[in-house]
């Protein structure tokens, strides 16, 4: 009898999501406020385990200390790369042929895209919505070390190139850092200025649409997927509005459970399959692991709500510190029901 009514408090104040147990229910309700589990959270196909990052994920199925149960599942069913758990061996061995991708384009794009090209089009519905930016950079200043834009490549959604251009920088080159960037002094003899580079992407994104007035749904201004875009929009002196980035770098799902960035080579090795940034390094192969990346995150299929961030005004008292009476009479699940993300998961982009 007490063990029975032990267990049925130890499930009462267990949360519904990462299956952390608390003490008292008031502690799982404190842990709910500041959790943001949401159904767009990477999930066991398990256990059903919900886990902050898809690295905590592959932790639970196959790491140094995986749950037992399910890491002999995912042995026998469980696609290595984007960790979905499949109906039987045979569909597994199926599917992970198709999940992973191949890193031949990038060959290709070495020999297509040596000069410029410039098929940039503004304004109306005209061009691709979605576009991934990768520079590369060799070295400025007495030490070669500060970061110059000398290569920038854009491509659309469907891995064509849509501009590929050598930069001049606004300094002098210190460092071409040949061994990586394959660029030589000749190649930037006819090298756009970076001025020039930075009006005709920049206006490119923008699309026709007052920077000011872009907004993260609407508009005509396009979608700029990439990694570590912080540092390749201020290369090239580009600003651009947070709601119309998707940065792999900064994409909590992609992250580490130290919550610290993944590098894209190992992203596109763990999840895509293949390996890029061996010897000299190619951005169109960046601008194609981004837009993988983000393609295979939006292509996921989450429950739909109506409003799914934890940001939505209509959220806000979800967890309000004065419906705590109320909080603490509802079920984990109840309250797993009404928390929602705080971060923008690109399952809901159009």
């Amino acid at each position: 009898m007490d063990c029975r009514i032990e267990t049925a408090e130890t499930r009462r104040n267990k949360c519904a999501a990462c299956y952390r147990q608390f003490n008292k229910v008031e502690h799982l309700v404190d842990h709910m406020k500041i959790s943001y589990h949401s159904v767009h959270e990477p999930s066991c196909g398990i256990c059903r385990k919900h886990c902050r990052s898809f690295e905590s994920l592959r932790e639970h199925l196959i790491g140094p200390l995986p749950k037992p149960e399910c890491k002999e599942i995912f042995a026998n069913r469980g696609c290595k790369f984007c960790l979905k758990i499949l109906d039987s061996p045979n569909s597994r061995r199926i599917h992970q042929q198709k999940c992973q991708l191949s890193g031949l384009s990038g060959i290709c794009g070495r020999f297509s895209n040596l000069g410029i090209r410039d098929n940039l089009t503004i304004g109306g519905g005209r061009g691709p919505q979605v576009v991934a930016l990768a520079c590369k950079m060799v070295g400025g200043g007495s030490d070669g070390s500060l970061d110059l834009c000398a290569r920038v490549c854009l491509i659309d959604e469907h891995e064509n190139i849509i501009f590929h251009s050598y930069v001049t920088p606004p300094i002098p080159i210190t460092n071409y850092r040949y061994e990586t960037t394959g660029i030589r002094h000749e190649y930037l003899r006819d090298a756009m200025p970076l001025k020039l580079v930075q009006r005709k992407i920049q206006d490119f994104l923008c699309n026709g649409e007052p920077i000011w007035t872009i907004r993260s749904k609407g508009g005509k201004a396009r979608i700029l997927v990439g990694h570590g875009l912080d540092h390749d929009l201020a290369s090239l002196q580009i600003e651009y509005p947070t709601p119309k980035i998707r940065d792999t770098a900064k994409y909590p799902p992609l992250m580490k459970t130290s919550k610290l960035s993944n590098s894209l080579k190992y992203l596109t090795q763990a999840y895509l399959g293949y390996d890029i940034q061996t010897g000299i390094q190619d951005p169109y192969d960046d601008c194609v692991a981004a837009m993988r990346l983000y393609m295979r995150m939006r292509t996921q299929i989450h429950k739909t709500e109506d409003y799914p961030l934890a940001s939505d005004p209509q959220n806000r008292n979800n967890f309000a510190s004065w419906r705590q009476s109320e909080l603490e009479r509802m079920s984990p699940e109840q309250m797993l029901e009404i928390s929602r993300s705080d971060y923008y998961c690109w399952c809901l982009d159009p």
